[in-house]
């Protein structure tokens, strides 16, 4: 049996290393922890997020080795096709166009499942269901 692919949007990663997270930094790295295998994400941003939108940031140094253990990851580029595609999400759900790029990388990925806080759980959208990791 072919275990499900997971997209992973930042904000969980970065949930994961934001030491003022309380009880979503610990579900984060549960979920890093079961995802480590088969995981895919969106970590262009994660840098930034980690170094500069965190109350208490990490260097850079740290933040780049981060990143860099990702990237063993599945990384999906946001080329010319998936902005597009991102467009036509957006008029079509009434989504924001950030996450419609993200369920768009999800999508192309090929992945069933989105682990995003920011969308509702369990809305579907071309084949990819959202799970909230910090909902019970």
């Amino acid at each position: 049996m072919t275990a499900l692919k997971i997209f992973v949007d930042t904000h969980v990663l970065v949930y994961a290393h934001d030491t003022t997270a309380g009880r979503k930094r610990d579900r984060a790295l549960e979920v890093i922890q079961e995802l480590w295998n088969t995981g895919s994400g969106v970590i262009q941003e994660l840098f930034v997020s980690l170094t500069q939108k965190i109350p208490m940031p990490i260097n850079g140094l740290k933040a780049r080795t981060i990143v860099e253990d990702l990237c063993a990851w599945e990384v999906v580029a946001n080329d010319e096709q998936a902005i597009l595609g991102a467009i036509d999400l957006k008029m079509k759900y009434q989504l924001s166009f950030w996450d419609s790029l993200i369920l768009e990388a999800a999508r192309r990925s090929g992945a069933t499942t989105l682990y995003c806080e920011d969308l509702s759980y369990g809305q579907q959208v071309e084949g990819v269901t959202v799970v909230n990791p910090f909902e019970p």
